[in-house]
């Protein structure tokens, strides 16, 4: 097996690195600590053709695959933490489910103005008593004349207060089944925020609130049997968020790595205690196989979508992987570590939040044990003998 890049792939990752370096890393503290959306970073990735790296060329992306939207997220990352997001927003997440379901006339709406970074697509799945269990959701979708009317809330919605479209699961009848989504725009009647609220890596959210909002036929993504397809499309959010905690990771670790080299400490440099160099053993070995794990996940997606189990199996070793590089990199840096003025703290504290968004660890470890065994497990209790 190569595990080598192609000439091609290297010359892209080369490419964004080169982006990277010249727009993102000079502001990356600023950026970090700024709850603001950074638009200057989105017009910037609009320019160089970093907004829908998967998106077909006929819808006015570049065609390319999930790995290449990984290499770039690696490279964006490490140069500029927050600024991943920003392409987390132009590439993965509602993007990539409008992307794969959108009807044209959906898609020549909203692409053009997200494309150029004007505008960004949220998620909107989360709700007060669904979380990991989301088909739970109560949020409605009742037939009214030539639409629907949409009942119901959301919680725990990444960019909501800049987000220009909200993709809502929703549910039009009972049971998985009944499970879809609709597409709600601010300013829709009936359609509110609520008070922000900030999370620990200092990002807002806003709760969504909607009251017998009316849908357009024209604005439903999908009906009825949907939900296998969105959480298709999600999966390649997980990539995302897998591909940041590992990349985040991995900055904590370089630069732990050349504070260890210039440290000193006992009239020695950090990097010769032997207990700081097994953390860095520990870390290296554990990046090194994450990275591994979502390389394969990415490679082997069919027509951009990846397998679910590779996807757990993915998210679950590059969550647990970035924490431990950032934990320990504080660990080895002390003060320095845990002071603002750097951003490994801000990564750890973006890591943290991963391991719970787009699936929990434990969710993650369900679904791989599904696919060790071939069989599903349900959470529920069994039903009550009658």
């Amino acid at each position: 097996m190569d595990f080598s890049l192609s000439e091609s792939d290297r010359a892209f990752r080369e490419s964004v690195r080169g982006f990277a370096a010249r727009h993102l890393a000079a502001g990356a503290l600023e950026r970090a600590h700024d709850p603001r959306f950074p638009w200057d970073v989105a017009r910037h990735m609009a320019l160089a053709g970093l907004f829908g790296v998967m998106l077909p060329e006929a819808d006015g992306g570049a065609g390319g695959s999930l790995f290449l939207a990984v290499l770039a997220m690696q490279e964006i990352a490490l140069a500029c933490p927050r600024s991943a997001d920003v392409f987390q927003a132009g590439n993965f997440g509602a993007f990539r489910t409008l992307a794969e379901y959108a009807t044209p006339a959906q898609k020549e709406r909203f692409f053009a103005p997200l494309l150029k970074g004007e505008k960004i697509a949220a998620v909107a799945m989360t709700e007060p008593d669904a979380g990991s269990a989301v088909t739970d959701l109560k949020t409605t979708a009742t037939p009214d004349g030539t639409g629907y009317r949409l009942n119901g809330s959301k919680i725990f919605t990444t960019n909501t207060e800049d987000a220009s479209v909200f993709l809502v699961y929703c549910r039009f009848g009972p049971g998985t089944a009944g499970i879809g989504s609709v597409l709600v725009e601010p300013g829709m009647q009936g359609f509110r925020l609520g008070n922000p609220s900030r999370y620990l890596n200092g990002e807002r959210w806003c709760a969504l609130y909607f009251d017998n909002v009316f849908i357009p036929a024209g604005l439903v993504l999908l009906k009825e049997g949907g939900f296998q397809k969105q959480i298709a499309g999600f999966n390649v959010e997980r990539v995302g968020n897998a591909t940041r905690a590992l990349a985040l990771g991995e900055y904590c670790f370089r630069a732990a790595k050349a504070h260890a080299g210039t440290r000193r400490q006992f009239g020695r440099p950090l990097m010769e205690f032997q207990g700081l160099q097994w953390k860095f053993a520990e870390m290296r070995v554990a990046l090194d196989a994450a990275e591994l794990l979502l390389y394969r996940a990415a490679v082997r997606a069919a027509d951009g979508l990846p397998d679910p189990q590779d996807v757990a199996m993915a998210k679950f070793a590059c969550n647990q992987a970035g924490w431990l590089a950032a934990n320990e990199s504080m660990q080895v840096m002390g003060g320095t570590g845990y002071s603002q003025e750097l951003l490994v703290e801000y990564c750890l504290r973006k890591i943290r939040g991963w391991m719970i968004a787009g699936g929990s660890l434990e969710m993650m470890k369900n679904r791989i044990a599904e696919g060790i065994f071939g069989r599903s497990f349900p959470q529920r209790p069994p039903d009550r003998p009658r």
